[in-house]
């Protein structure tokens, strides 16, 4: 925990869940240059934030830590930003309800006076969520948008100016920047062009043919990724009524596949994306039908799970958190899955080779057998014991 100094005073802020191995701050230079252009610097008057302030994309929370007197909405698709947010106003002694915590599936606000934009490492999610946030945009709304100059491109300017209005970029300071947009009430409001949905090609088992649906900020939104096929084309048989696990879900086409092929089998599928949960209800219920045994969970891995009550868990987990690249949410993903799995249980992990799963999992298993590889991917099995 370290503290960040604002112009609304010092804030002891976090990350959730807290790694002491990473060290990475809760907030950086974009979340600092944002909040002084707010407050006013160079010569600039500060913003009047004494209407209706919405934040979107605060990644711990450390905007609306910092604006909590003003009570800001906060607008993200991470449950463990979410989380973080919620401890980081607690332990600054902010009164529960000062800030209002929003999901990107919530409905958004109906009216916005100041909106601030932390830009997401995904354009899709930015594009989305701009979308449906332009109706409660009017002529006197500020929006700033602020980022490292390496999440600005011309693309993101485009998306401002495309659905907001006339849109024009800071001078970089300590490698941050900032959007100014000024909105256009004449802009045509046009809908989100989000979800989309395609179709899984054959030749990757029992989803083969079968619809996907993604919303905005889904990796690899337009097509099935590589790692996924792989995973896909070598999924375990299970046979009876299984508890079955599709950890890190995104849009849920593995665990769906899972289901397809042991009918009896009853799903979970977790992700801390809410945009990621919701694909994955889509795709599952498409497949399958309305009457299908699964839960959708938005969480911290497994975390929720009931101890020992889950046969098999398949993970394909992410080896970064927005620009850092790091193996804590794959280790939490491993450690979660051992403490829900029951004896003799099954985690099947898929990742590059590069990053050494098998290592981690015999720490932690005690075990780890190579069931499938190639030269970029290996497919692994750990069983509880």
């Amino acid at each position: 925990m370290e503290s960040f100094t604002t112009p609304w005073g010092e804030f002891e802020l976090s990350r959730f869940p807290e790694d002491p191995r990473d060290r990475l701050r809760a907030w950086d230079a974009a979340d600092e240059y944002l909040l002084r252009q707010v407050h006013g610097i160079d010569g600039a008057p500060p913003v009047d934030l004494s209407g209706r302030v919405v934040v979107l994309g605060d990644r711990w929370g450390a905007l609306v830590t910092a604006l909590a007197a003003h009570r800001p909405t906060q607008i993200s698709d991470s449950w463990l930003g979410g989380r973080a947010t919620a401890e980081n106003l607690a332990r600054n002694g902010v009164e529960p309800g000062t800030v209002e915590l929003l999901t990107t599936q919530d409905p958004p606000p109906e009216r916005i006076d100041v909106l601030l934009v932390r830009v997401p490492k995904s354009l899709a999610l930015l594009e989305d969520q701009l979308h449906r946030l332009a109706p409660a945009v009017h002529a006197g709304t500020v929006v700033i948008g602020a980022g490292m100059v390496a999440e600005i491109h011309t693309s993101t300017l485009h998306l401002f100016e495309r659905i907001l209005g006339p849109t024009k970029t800071s001078l970089a300071v300590r490698k941050a920047r900032l959007i100014h947009c000024t909105p256009d009430p004449a802009l045509p409001r046009t809908v989100s062009p989000w979800p989309i949905s395609y179709t899984l090609p054959d030749g990757i088992g029992p989803v083969s043919g079968r619809t996907v649906t993604n919303h905005a900020g889904i990796f690899c939104a337009e097509r099935l990724d590589i790692g996924t096929r792989f995973l896909l084309t070598h999924l375990p048989a299970t046979t009876g009524p299984k508890r079955i696990a599709d950890l890190g879900c995104g849009n849920g086409v593995v665990g769906t596949a899972a289901a397809l092929a042991n009918p009896e089998a009853e799903l979970l599928f977790v992700d801390e994306s809410h945009q990621a949960v919701a694909s994955a209800e889509a795709t599952f219920r498409a497949a399958l039908g309305p009457a299908a045994k699964a839960e959708f969970a938005v969480g911290d891995a497994l975390d929720g799970a009931e101890l020992g009550s889950l046969d098999l868990v398949l993970n394909n987990p992410p080896f970064h958190t927005h620009q850092a690249t790091t193996d804590a949410t794959a280790w939490r993903m491993f450690t979660t899955a051992k403490d829900a799995l029951r004896p003799g249980g099954e985690l099947w992990v898929i990742g590059n080779r590069h990053l050494g799963y098998h290592v981690k999992l015999r720490r932690l298993f005690g075990n780890s057998q190579v069931v499938s590889s190639d030269p970029k991917f290996v497919l692994l099995r750990a069983v509880k014991n």
